[in-house]
């Protein structure tokens, strides 16, 4: 949506507060009221749609608990090889290779051949940094009191 069609949705009623309801502890506002600059300055900052679906993509690849173990290994193994990766894992090589494949056709993960065998690696360290934090936000949350 472009921002002149964004305004031009937005224009024609300034915001108006309705009376003030009950306080709720929902996820909706207890006031409804857009504050037009804070929305249009998200829509401007908001990242393309391509950009978007990639990132849902990245993000679905971590849904995975076998793809999440088999990253976690390379993360503190470096570079292994197939049959290292699925001993570590507890895994077949068949699995282990099947999420290899995903992780490869979306920029994850890379692979260098020697000779037979192949060895894979994290593709770079934005994906190391993306796990770390990740990592960090569940330890995070599991040490938060209850």
């Amino acid at each position: 949506m472009s921002s002149s069609s964004y305004e031009q949705t937005l224009a024609p009623e300034p915001p108006v507060a309705p009376a003030p309801q009950a306080a709720s502890f929902g996820d909706g506002c207890a006031v409804r009221m857009v504050d037009r600059q804070k929305v249009a300055e998200v829509v401007a900052a908001m990242p393309a749609e391509e950009t978007i679906a990639e990132l849902a993509q990245v993000f679905g690849l971590l849904a995975d608990p076998g793809r999440v173990r088999v990253i976690t290994a390379l993360l503190e193994g470096g570079e292994m090889c197939v049959c290292d990766i699925a001993a570590a894992c507890g895994s077949s090589e068949s699995a282990v290779s099947h999420a290899l494949r995903l992780l490869r056709a979306h920029r994850v993960v890379r692979v260098r051949r020697a000779g037979r065998r192949a060895y894979y690696r994290l593709d770079d360290s934005h994906v190391r940094m993306l796990l770390d934090l990740a990592l960090a936000h569940v330890g995070h949350r599991a040490e938060a009191p209850a």
